[in-house]
């Protein structure tokens, strides 16, 4: 059997009563924190060269300027920002604007050391200088979609503020971008999201939610935010949530899978909406851009307790997960594999839905041709199945082709997925016991491989999966199954679909 620190390994990482929230969650935010870390960056590049859906002809902004050439060097825009001509100024904040906007090495620190930061935070209160505040607001906003430091030299010349009250300008893209400015300062960590939710950016900003209005990066405002935060915005966003506009519906699909990341009362605050069936009905949306936050907001709640995981399954997800676990792209397929594997990490009558609806063949082919990521999680599907189910299920899973993928899989380089097959193989060999079998299941291990590959990480680098693998063979794979070699495709016809011989229930 697995040593102890290896099985509290296991177990805190599945979803069951009792175990710490905090360790429940943290396989999640382990395994996705490179993908958001990408996905923000992907966001802030697109903040710097954004394209308001609301801004007027560029010309329009500032006629009385459109045919003066823009100043090309720092000296030129630091000479007409702070002159006291609002025609040089605002003709200084669009050149910095423009510079900022490159994709690659924009002058942030340039525009910071020359002290221009104030002179751009005192032309957001301008409200008879449209142009100008508009100006200034995008090269703030471009400012803070930097590093920390750059977001901090932002908050610090004031800009939080004076952002917060452009949000009630009259004109739309102006106060759209202090929309993007406060994504870009909240999405910078839960220091400043805390100082906006102090100033209480969140009335401000649901006030401008409505269909007429761009509302993208509202949600990178609350991604840690406290439940009576979730109360406050998510009525806004399930109204969102029946739009029809993909973009609309993808931003609100990423609110939501941030809301319910979390412990179990973060999940339940969104389950208690009443929005999972909306949400799964989006796992089906023909874009992926909104089908793959809806999945990954599922996948939030079905790792929750076992009644909010039900709340999902009454809802259907179960119908539309085999069709993911097919999905052509790769990182679908794992998303949908690591919410089945929660699943399967439920009662024995939620894992009974899972082979109701016919998960098993396209976990088993995930497992056999996934690509690696999405096997890991394929794999913890298995070890919970087995750790949850009853004998006839296990025995299920054994038909369908499981326990031979997981022996062909105990040639990965990762300790921790062969601990996890090794796992796995154990709990098979349990509900075995249970029958009295467990001469018959060494043999059907032995005749697909698996002793062979199981002798071998005895002299595994990893103390962890020697000892595990030792004990393996130590318990189950003495001399004494030498006596009833033939028998065991009969105890476990692992294709088919009736359980034979000995598995007669």
């Amino acid at each position: 059997m697995p040593t102890k620190n290896m099985t509290d390994e296991r177990l805190s990482k599945f979803k069951n009563k009792g175990k710490d929230p905090a360790k429940l969650r943290e396989k999640r935010i382990t395994e996705c924190v490179e993908l958001r870390k990408a996905h923000k960056n992907e966001s802030f590049l697109k903040r710097r060269n954004i394209t308001l859906s609301s801004l007027p002809d560029e010309e329009a902004l500032s006629p009385e300027y459109k045919d003066m050439g823009s100043p090309c060097s720092m000296e030129d825009i630091v000479r007409d920002v702070t002159s006291g001509s609002r025609e040089a100024q605002t003709r200084g904040c669009q050149a910095a604007r423009k510079l900022l906007s490159q994709d690659r090495n924009p002058p942030m620190k340039e525009i910071i050391d020359a002290g221009l930061l104030s002179n751009f935070v005192s032309f957001l209160l301008l409200d008879d200088e449209p142009s100008l505040q508009f100006e200034a607001a995008w090269a703030l906003t471009n400012i803070a979609s930097g590093t920390s430091w750059h977001t901090q030299q932002v908050v610090k010349h004031g800009a939080v503020p004076a952002f917060i009250a452009l949000l009630a300008s009259p004109l739309l893209h102006i106060s759209e971008q202090a929309v993007w400015a406060i994504g870009n300062i909240a999405g910078d960590g839960s220091a400043y999201r805390d100082i906006l939710i102090e100033c209480n950016v969140i009335p401000a900003l649901l006030s401008r939610i409505c269909p007429d209005t761009p509302v993208s990066q509202v949600y990178k405002t609350r991604s840690n935010s406290t439940p009576v935060c979730f109360s406050q915005m998510l009525p806004s966003l399930i109204q969102l949530l029946h739009l029809s506009d993909k973009d609309i519906l993808s931003d609100a699909c990423w609110a939501i899978s941030y809301l319910s990341d979390g412990d179990n009362e973060r999940i339940d605050v969104v389950v208690k909406t009443g929005i999972v069936p909306r949400l799964v009905e989006l796992m089906s949306h023909k874009e992926l851009s909104v089908m793959t936050p809806a999945l990954r907001s599922i996948g939030n709640i079905v790792s929750g307790s076992d009644v909010q995981t039900q709340t999902a399954i009454d809802a259907g997800v179960l119908n539309i997960l085999p069709q993911l676990m097919r999905h052509p792209k790769a990182s679908v397929q794992k998303e949908a594999a690591w919410a089945l594997s929660n699943i399967a990490a439920g009662p024995c009558k939620q894992i009974q839905q899972v082979i109701t609806c016919g998960l098993l063949p396209p976990l088993v082919e995930q497992l056999r041709n996934g690509d690696f990521k999405t096997q890991r999680e394929a794999v913890w599907a298995v070890t919970n199945f087995t750790s949850g189910g009853t004998v006839e299920q296990v025995v299920s899973l054994v038909q369908s082709g499981a326990l031979e993928a997981i022996i062909n899989l105990l040639q990965v380089k990762d300790a921790k997925v062969i601990l996890v097959i090794l796992d796995a193989i154990n709990n098979m060999f349990m509900a075995a016991e249970k029958l009295g079998e467990t001469e018959k299941l060494s043999l059907l291990v032995e005749e697909l491989g698996g002793l062979d590959r199981i002798e071998m990480l005895q002299n595994h680098d990893n103390d962890l999966v020697y000892q595990a693998a030792h004990n393996l063979i130590e318990k189950y794979f003495g001399d004494e199954i030498e006596g009833v070699k033939g028998a065991a495709t009969d105890a476990f016809v692992f294709h088919g679909t009736d359980v034979q011989g000995a598995f007669e229930f």
